[in-house]
Parts: structure tokens; sequence; C-alpha cells
């Protein structure tokens, strides 16, 4: 096996080697520190955690794309909050009064999936349009979709509860409840689409170097495009199997999910720099991080422990995967 394999090997072990060792610890501490009389490795426990990690997890997914494409989306958190303030209150809207409960589910979900693939179709239009870097075009749309979700409703509450809408969300399938059906379902359709399509090796060609990809005779600009309209889609899908069931949103709902997001994506090992990394190890970083939430909080550790934690197992990965570069180019070039 040579140096390049073995590296690669490495990355992509990397995080499931990570999460079999939390799970030994934190079954193993939890005996002597927890205080509940559950195991932490109980099946529920799992299949609970899988539909705690379906939010951030959805759009994980597609911050992958976006992030192996060269780019960055931090309006995330905004475009989740506002499309569930859509769905919720366009179930009041006069023009749908004469739906019953069941009936106004399909254009509620409709409606906030248009919002958000409309404001990721904003984002990429300007990326595109402009040329300035993602970066600072999604931090200014997050502060101008931040104001859109105060201005909609006064800075008041979005609530609506509809029980035929949450008794869907609600019903499992061999344990496992709908958010996490529909979180490994966009997991599998993503890793289809980006290792099955021209599209997926299109967005590792362009994110690993734009002008040759130009040159190449991809069309970078639609191409990012569609990747900024697909986070929007999958942003606006974790909203609706979040709130369909709590049917309750607060104006300040989704901050700091573009950060969590990003931060499941570079553990799972895809780079910063773009055109390189994997769907299925987000999905492991998505549940490393539940994992962590959910093991420290097991024997006890608050949240700002919790949250130290985390940030410090990412520098750590970011160090270590520096360092395996460095060292990989070394040998290749002896």
């Amino acid at each position: 096996m040579n140096v390049s394999s073995r590296t690669k090997l490495i990355k992509r072990g990397a995080i499931w080697g990570f999460i079999v060792l939390e799970l030994i610890f934190f079954s193993v501490a939890g005996q002597f520190l927890s205080l509940s009389e559950t195991r932490f490795m109980d099946l529920d426990n799992m299949l609970l955690l899988l539909k705690q990690s379906a939010p951030i997890g959805i759009i994980a997914l597609g911050m992958t794309v976006i992030m192996i494409n060269g780019n960055i989306d931090l309006s995330v958190g905004a475009i989740f909050a506002l499309c569930a303030i859509v769905m919720l209150d366009s179930q009041t809207w006069p023009i749908f009064a004469g739906l019953g409960e069941a009936a106004i589910i399909p254009f509620a979900w409709g409606l906030a999936l248009l919002t958000g693939m409309a404001l990721g179709a904003i984002n990429g239009l300007i990326v595109w349009k402009t040329g300035v870097d993602a970066f600072i075009v999604t931090l200014g749309a997050m502060l101008g979709y931040r104001g859109l979700v105060f201005m909609y409703n006064g800075e008041q509450p979005t609530f609506l509860l509809n029980w035929t809408l949450v008794d869907m969300i609600e019903t499992s399938v061999f344990g496992l409840e709908v958010p996490a059906i529909v979180f490994i379902a966009m997991t599998f359709m993503i890793w289809f689409i980006m290792t099955r399509t021209v599209h997926g090796r299109n967005a590792y060609a362009v994110g690993d170097n734009r002008e040759a990809a130009v040159n190449a005779g991809i069309r970078v600009g639609p191409h990012m495009l569609m990747n900024f309209v697909l986070i929007g889609f999958l942003t606006a899908l974790s909203s609706i199997v979040f709130y369909s069931a709590s049917g309750s949103v607060n104006p300040n709902d989704g901050e700091l999910y573009e950060l969590w997001a990003i931060t499941a994506v570079v553990l799972g090992g895809t780079k910063l720099t773009g055109g390189s990394g994997s769907v299925i190890n987000t999905l492991g970083g998505v549940i490393a991080i539940q994992l962590l939430r959910k093991g420290l909080g097991h024997i006890g550790a608050d949240t700002e422990t919790v949250n130290l934690v985390i940030g410090l197992i990412l520098i750590a990965v970011l160090f270590l995967d520096r360092q395996l570069n460095i060292k990989g180019k070394g040998e290749l070039r002896t």
C-alpha cells in the first residue's frame, strides 16, 4: 500500500474509530459517573440519538456538498428558522381556510421547501454573478435572512400545532421515527449524487481547481448555483422534520446551526479548501458530535464543558489532518 492510499484509509476510518472509542468510554464511565440507571448504549437511547442528530445532520449533508465545491454557507441557521415560520404560518393563511389539517400539510411543506430553495438560489446567484467569495455573501445573507425572521412576526414566536402533522412525524418504523428515516434517506441520496453522477464528480473538480474545471468545460457558475439550491432545499427539509412536531419557532432558532454543521463536516474529513470530502464520513461526524453531547451529559457534564471538548477535538482533528498531509507530501518527495 503506497503512502497516498494509506493516508486516505486513515482519514476515512478515523471518524468511525473515534465513534467506537466514544461508545466504549461513555459506556464504561457511565457505570461510575452517571446518575441514570439507563445504560448509555441502550437501543432506545441510540435510536433517540439518531433522531436528535437529524436537524443538524440534514443541513450538514448540504454543507458537505458546498464545501467539497470550494464554498461555504453561513446563512443556513437563518434559512432554517425562516422556512419553519413559513411552514407554520402558511397553515393560517386565508387562501387555505377551507382545507382541513391533513389537506393543508403538502402546501405548507411545499412552501417551506420553495422558500429554502429560493434563498439558496439568491446566495448562489450572487456568488456566481459577482464573483464575491461565498463566505462574505452568505455572512451578509445570514444577517439579512435573520432580519426577515425577526420582521415576520414582530420578534414574537410563531406557533401552530397541527396534530395530524405531529402524528405523521412521530410515526416510527422499526423504532426509527420519521426525522431519523429522512436523515438516513438523504444521506444515501446525497452519497449517490456525489459518487455516481457527473454533477458529483464536477463538484470535486471545481473544488479542487476551479480554473482547471473551467478549462475542462464545466459551467462552474450554474454548477455552484445548483449546489446552493440543494443546501437550501435540505435546510428547509431539516426545519420541516423538526418543527412539524414542535409547532413553535422562536426568532433566534437555528443560531449557530451553521457552525455545528461545519464542525460535523470537518470532523468527517472534508477539507475547508474544497476538492475532498465524504458524505458518509459527514454522517459519522454528526453522530460523533451527538454522542459527545449526549455522552458528556450522561456523565454529568454541563453545556459549557461539552462545547469546550468539541472545540478542542475539532482543533486537534484539523492539526492532525495538516500533519498527515505534510508527512504524505514529504514521503512522496523522497
